[in-house]
């Protein structure tokens, strides 16, 4: 993604950053996305020792509720 910030400086120094409205509404989902997988990550390490039941049998126990 390529940023256009606009630096606003107060006394000689950076002191805060304008960014097109765009720009920062793309930055907020990068970070949301970001923030969803470090946090998919951390509950798939909490949980990687737990017991688990594949897609087929799972398929297979919910068909067999239909008849």
């Amino acid at each position: 993604m390529k940023l256009h910030p606009e630096v606003l400086t107060k006394n000689g120094k950076k002191e805060f950053v304008v960014l097109p409205y765009e720009e920062f509404v793309a930055l907020q989902e990068l970070l949301a996305d970001a923030e969803d997988i470090r946090d998919l990550r951390v509950s798939k390490k909490k949980e990687a020792n737990r017991p688990s039941v594949g897609l087929k049998e799972v398929k297979k126990k919910f068909s067999n509720r239909d008849s």
